[in-house]
């Protein structure tokens, strides 16, 4: 399977997979840390709100790993895109544009709508579908595979109300 970007092959899933357990493992055996994308940009916020959600013991003492995590993910993706071929941002959303074709105003709303009930639905769960989804199910919290199982459920439902329903 090549990538959207370049035509570059992907990373065999099984490769992919072994990375993520490995980190998995180490970060829950050598530092007893969860890895949860949600709680490093709550770091993030709390750099630049003075919100007390945000002054949380449990926020600001990961600042010291969750933080060069979040650079360590935009320098892997520059990195790879770089490695790839090159970037070049583009409006050209695929199937979205062939069967809803909204101009670039009703994109970035849809993406702005979407981000929104992506958040609500984190803060919901209590966290995000990497921290449910990889750290969850490999200590077995039964609140992870709900968690998961409906954010797997809604995101079919979502893409067949749009693409099978509507349009």
């Amino acid at each position: 399977m090549t990538l959207i970007l370049n035509d570059v092959l992907a990373i065999h899933w099984a490769i992919a997979g072994a990375a993520i357990a490995a980190i998995t493992l180490v970060l829950l055996f050598v530092s007893n840390r969860r890895l949860g994308i949600s709680t490093g940009f709550e770091d993030v916020c709390s750099l630049v709100l003075d919100a007390e959600y945000f002054r949380r013991a449990s926020v600001l003492s990961g600042r010291g790993w969750r933080l060069p995590f979040l650079v360590g993910l935009v320098l892997g993706g520059v990195v790879s895109a770089v490695l790839g071929g090159g970037w070049s941002p583009t409006w050209a959303l695929g199937m979205f544009d062939q069967r809803i074709g909204w101009g670039p105003a009703g994109k970035v709303a849809w993406m702005f709508g979407g981000g929104l009930l992506i958040g609500f639905g984190t803060r919901m769960a209590g966290g995000c579908t990497s921290g449910h989804g990889i750290f969850g199910l490999s200590n077995l919290e039964l609140p992870s595979l709900v968690s998961t199982v409906s954010f797997m459920v809604a995101g079919l439902v979502t893409t067949n109300l749009i693409y099978r329903v509507i349009v």
